[in-house]
C-alpha cells in the first residue's frame, strides 16, 4: 500500500504543473532528440541515439513516480488545523533558546519543503521535534551539530 502524502493546495497544485510540463515540453523534446538520432544512420552505434533513449526512460519514470504521488496526496483545509498544537501546515514561531534567536517555520510535506521560504520536511529533525508540541513547551531537537532547544511561541495557520 502507497503511504499518503498531506499537502497543501498550493503544493498538489504545483506537483500537477510540473507533470504538465513535463509530460507536454520534456516528452515531446525528447522524443524529437530520438528522431534526429535515428535519423543519423546505424543505431547499434549511435551514442546519441541511446543517450535520448535513455533520457527518456528517465523521464517516463519521473513522470511515473509523480503521478503516483499525486494519487496518494491529500490535501489539508487549513481552516480546519488543530492549532493547540504543532502538525502539518502550521506555521510556528520558535525561540532557538542556543542562539536566543526568533525563527518561524511552517511544517509541509517533504516534496514542499523549502527553507529559503522557511518551509521546513515534517520528516527533517526540526519538523519531527516540533509536531506535538504546544505553546510554552519547550522541544529538544537533535541534529548534527548537537542538540537545540526550540521554546514554542506561537501556532498559527
Amino acid at each position: 500500500m502507497a503511504e499518503v502524502n498531506y499537502m497543501s493546495q498550493e503544493g498538489y497544485d504545483n506537483l500537477k504543473q510540473e507533470i504538465e510540463h513535463l509530460k507536454m515540453v520534456e516528452r515531446p523534446r525528447i522524443s524529437k532528440q530520438i528522431a534526429e538520432a535515428r535519423d543519423k544512420g546505424d543505431l547499434s552505434e549511435n551514442a546519441e541515439y541511446d543517450a535520448a533513449k535513455e533520457a527518456q526512460g528517465l523521464l517516463e519514470l519521473k513522470i511515473s513516480k509523480l503521478e503516483e504521488s499525486l494519487a496518494n496526496s491529500r490535501i489539508l483545509d487549513t481552516s480546519k488545523l488543530d492549532l493547540s498544537k504543532v502538525g502539518i501546515l502550521s506555521t510556528v514561531k520558535v525561540l532557538n533558546k542556543k542562539v536566543n534567536k526568533e525563527m518561524v517555520y511552517t511544517i509541509v510535506a517533504e516534496k514542499e519543503a523549502n527553507l529559503k521560504e522557511g518551509k521546513i520536511s515534517i520528516k527533517s529533525p526540526i519538523g519531527k521535534g516540533l509536531v506535538g508540541k504546544k505553546v510554552g513547551e519547550v522541544a529538544e531537537v537533535t541534529v548534527p551539530a548537537g542538540v537545540i532547544p526550540f521554546e514554542i511561541l506561537e501556532i498559527t495557520a
